[in-house]
């Protein structure tokens, strides 16, 4: 399969020209333009399915999803990001974001209506709590593929365990987690409104070693009782009580008493009252994942990896974020990760049938790009480019992806790090052998299913 060269300023120009602008002004439609690992997110004033349809047609473009409140363009890893600095360039060569026919106060009114009108609560809640470790993402996967490759050469030598430089590695890969309720505690507080170092503080309070020295009616305190979910729930009352008091306390009293009484109030209750109440979430998460995948093996693993693309298209996927990090730090790996990972397997093994099938030449260019980033883990492109928009090929995905989370899932494979996923988890997994096995079985499954299941193969645009 050959993959295209794109000029990353001509790919810029050619998505800016299709959004468009509104009134006489080159690219006054467009609000805003992010991204995240591989997409392109714009907030636009208006959107329509004319200008989708033309914007999956660019060469370099692997899919888009209108997600309501934006439009997201689906690069792939690392040209999300660099098309998106040659958008933004664009932007402001031509003082887009400044002027336009319709004011940006005015753009901004309209784009929070439509968010409103299209997010669900419980979609705008997993949103907020993944966007407080989506940050981190970087420092998991590099902590991640340390830990893993240093596993990996312990193993085969023993005597490197004894190596100053092997055990500086190890400090290096445990850095982002030993770290972790500090980080959470800052992005939760930004998230939820509040001052993210107070938020930081008050993580920071709850993990101090010196708690354990003391005790409150013959129990002593725990350390960091309840991981990243005491940090986030402690975070958004503290948010929420900091909000509460800057319109109570008088304006010249504000910078002095605001954080004191915050950390004062927030802290009582984070050591006394929300911390034990983080704890038994924690516990009842950790051992709930545990005894489920250990007492259901296989039957367990079939069912989680086979739902994963669904939850991944409503955008449930995202609340699964700070489980994987409260398992990790629990039992120093998260052994539902590796199981989810298998359903971008059966993406992969599903894409492949349809390469080999279909005579549509944009749909093969299509999966020539978005395979290697498919079998490096980020499975957006063939999501949105490949196998949904087809719908049986995604069926076929799904059962590619259930038998190799049942292989998985039987020998309870585990991986030290989240934010990454297909070959490169390998790396991080305490098997992986049989992590490799189970990702292969979703390979050929996947591209098993999709080849009898057929599809309407798409004609020549």
């Amino acid at each position: 399969m050959e993959t295209i060269a794109i000029n990353t300023d001509e790919l810029a120009k050619n998505i800016l020209n299709t959004v468009g602008g509104t009134g006489n002004v080159l690219y006054s439609n467009v609000i805003q333009a992010t991204n995240c690992m591989t997409r392109l997110r714009l907030r636009l004033i208006e959107k329509n399915d004319y200008m989708i349809d033309a914007l999956k047609k660019i060469d370099g473009v692997l899919g888009v999803n209108d997600d309501g409140d934006e439009l997201q363009v689906i690069l792939g890893a690392g040209r999300a990001t660099t098309v998106t600095n040659a958008v933004n360039k664009i932007l402001e060569a031509t003082n887009t974001v400044k002027v336009g026919k319709v004011k940006v106060g005015d753009a901004k009114a309209l784009h929070d209506k439509i968010r409103a009108k299209n997010a669900t609560p419980v979609k705008l809640f997993f949103k907020k709590i993944s966007s407080i470790f989506t940050p981190l993402i970087p420092g998991f996967i590099a902590c991640g593929l340390i830990t893993g490759i240093v596993g990996v050469l312990v193993k085969v030598s023993p005597a490197l365990a004894d190596e100053k430089g092997i055990q500086l590695a190890m400090i290096a890969g445990n850095a982002v987690f030993w770290g972790m309720n500090l980080f959470v505690g800052i992005n939760a507080s930004k998230i939820f409104g509040g001052t993210p170092i107070l938020g930081g503080v008050l993580a920071a309070l709850m993990t101090h070693p010196g708690l354990a020295n003391i005790s409150i009616l013959n129990t002593p305190f725990v350390p960091g009782r309840g991981g990243v979910i005491s940090v986030i729930i402690v975070a958004a009352f503290a948010a929420w009580l900091e909000e509460k008091l800057h319109k109570i306390i008088p304006e010249m009293f504000d910078l002095f008493l605001t954080p004191l009484v915050t950390v004062l109030i927030a802290g009582a209750a984070a050591i006394f009252i929300l911390q034990p109440v983080g704890g038994a979430v924690s516990d009842a998460i950790g051992t709930a994942a545990t005894t489920a995948v250990q007492s259901g093996g296989a039957a367990v693993g079939f069912v989680l990896a086979g739902v994963w693309l669904p939850l991944v298209m409503l955008g449930i996927h995202q609340a699964m974020t700070p489980i994987h990090v409260d398992l990790i730090a629990q039992f120093g790996v998260t052994i539902l990760l590796p199981i989810l990972a298998m359903a971008g397997g059966g993406q992969v093994g599903a894409s492949i049938a349809v390469y080999f099938k279909t005579k549509n030449k944009f749909l093969k260019k299509t999966i020539a790009s978005a395979l290697p980033v498919g079998m490096m883990g980020v499975g957006e492109p063939l999501i949105y480019g490949v196998t949904f928009p087809l719908f049986k090929p995604f069926i076929g995905a799904c059962i590619g992806g259930a038998f190799g989370g049942a292989v998985v899932a039987s020998f309870t494979v585990g991986a030290a790090t989240l934010g990454i996923s297909g070959l490169p988890l390998a790396a991080t997994t305490n098997n992986v052998p049989v992590y490799l096995g189970g990702l292969f079985v979703a390979y050929v499954v996947g591209f098993i299913a999709t080849w009898f299941l057929g599809f309407d193969d798409p004609a020549e645009a």
